[in-house]
């Protein structure tokens, strides 16, 4: 992959020290400017169809003046030494603290770690290569028969460079590349529309395709479609629920990942808050949470404020060790960030967010955790949901669940809910697979921000959850 260099410098080290300086004119603690080049394209296929195929740029500055416990922010898409001025200017009014604090900044050397090497750059690939993986993965999908009715293809990749100086003389770079692939299919039955969804996506470049056919992608979603037109209504009741590897990660990101950011938790809008040392969740249970997963959606080289990523535990044997905190949560408590301050862009302020969150591997052989389940519900895949982080409370959609039968997988199921609360189902762990597995690459959104995230759960039993479904 081209370096930085090759690509032209984002800011010059002295339009960085200028504007940095310009920044504390009137006063302040800390001054820093996040400057942000990303470019992006896309193709979709719908109903056999190339709806659409788009690239994109933008470019542009973030400025941020801290003084106390205001913080002043603007952002520019000018990277002129003028438009920088205005910028540096205008947060340092929102953020103006009475003092002359007038003092010269300069910045360091530049730091961070390499970020990983990309075989082949995306946008090296011509478009019609990109096109081809949508018409195979159309063709694949409707090869497993006359019920798939529709299929959805989508790919996407970008680039997006980014540095970080403050006035604390801190310098450093990020050059992040991903790529992603998706594919939804429809099969129409007796039972009504039934729908299947496979997705790929790595912090890597066009070589995502080496590992990673869009044909067996495609017809592992439309059998999935086709398999829930079998289906019967999901039970309701309370039931233990065995989650198959990497499927219920997102069910941890939201029900008990954003309890654990230190925002969340400094406006007591957490139900781990104040609970450091405490036992949050069952023995066996270990949460972390992993920038440095090379190659996983939520990985980088350096946070959106210049700290290197890191591997944090935050639960570990069931003991709540650690939150999750960027610079400024971080700072009123007299620690360092680890390095989860993240924006969605330039246009943005950082905060504090997940990057790779996952439960660790356990002992227990996976298909023991299945046959020791007399009665129950196996859920693969599960979709969206609603979490209230203050409570712990949350509902999720499972987009691909079985009956557990006399300790068997048996019938799959459908239209269901998996009803529970965040700390419970942490307690309420009783088995851990062997058997790790990163899910599927999603986008968390706080605030209006969304950025790229990854999660993963070993296979694993919660002895008792509520099934909203709709069977008698």
């Amino acid at each position: 992959m081209p370096t930085p260099e090759t690509d032209g410098e984002l800011l010059p080290r002295e339009l960085v020290d200028e504007t940095l300086t310009a920044a504390l004119r009137t006063g302040g603690e800390l001054a820093e400017i996040f400057v942000e080049d990303k470019r992006s394209s896309s193709a979709m296929l719908d109903d056999g169809r190339i709806e659409e195929l788009v690239s994109g740029r933008s470019r542009g500055a973030g400025i941020r003046v801290v003084a106390g416990d205001t913080t002043g922010f603007a952002h520019t898409a000018d990277l002129s030494r003028s438009g920088l001025a205005a910028a540096a200017a205008a947060a340092a009014a929102a953020a103006r603290s009475g003092a002359d604090g007038r003092r010269a900044v300069e910045v360091g050397p530049a730091a961070g770690a390499a970020a990983p090497t990309v075989r082949v750059p995306p946008e090296a690939v011509p478009k019609a290569a990109k096109v081809e993986l949508l018409t195979a993965a159309d063709a694949a999908a409707r090869s497993e028969g006359a019920a798939i009715v529709q299929v959805a293809a989508r790919y996407g990749d970008s680039r997006r460079r980014i540095l970080v100086a403050n006035s604390d003389g801190l310098l450093a770079a990020d050059d992040q590349v991903r790529t992603l692939f998706s594919v939804s299919c429809v099969a129409s039955g007796d039972t009504g529309l039934q729908t299947g969804r496979e997705t790929a996506g790595r912090t890597v470049g066009f070589e995502l395709f080496d590992a990673c056919d869009v044909s067996d992608m495609a017809r592992r979603a439309a059998r999935r479609a086709l398999t829930k037109l079998k289906a019967r209504p999901a039970p309701s009741g309370t039931m233990p629920v065995v989650v198959g590897p990497g499927g219920g990660g997102v069910l941890f990101h939201e029900a008990c990942g954003h309890g654990l950011e230190a925002d969340l938790v400094a406006k007591s809008a957490s139900v781990f808050a104040g609970r450091i040392g405490d036992q949050v969740a069952a023995p066996l249970v270990t949460l972390i949470d992993d920038g440095t997963m090379a190659g996983e959606w939520g990985h980088y080289a350096i946070d959106d404020e210049g700290r290197p990523a890191a591997r944090n535990v935050l639960i570990a044997d069931g003991v709540l060790t650690d939150y999750m905190w960027d610079r400024i949560r971080a700072d009123k408590q007299g620690r360092a960030s680890s390095g989860n301050g993240r924006r969605q862009s330039y246009q943005y302020l950082p905060m504090v967010r997940m990057t790779n969150t996952f439960i660790g591997a356990g002992a227990d052989d996976p298909a023991d955790i299945v046959a020791g389940t007399s009665k129950g519900v196996y859920v693969a895949h599960l979709g969206g949901g609603q979490v209230n982080t203050a409570t712990g409370d949350f509902v999720f959609g499972m987009t691909e669940a079985y009956l557990i039968e006399n300790g068997e997988i048996t019938e799959p199921i459908r239209e269901g809910n998996l009803i529970g609360n965040g700390p419970e189902v942490l307690t309420g762990i009783d088995a851990l697979g062997t058997d790790f597995a990163m899910g599927s690459p999603g986008t968390c959104g706080k605030d209006g921000q969304g950025v790229p995230v990854g999660d993963g759960t070993p296979t694993l039993r919660v002895a008792a959850l509520t099934v909203g479904g709709t069977a008698a």
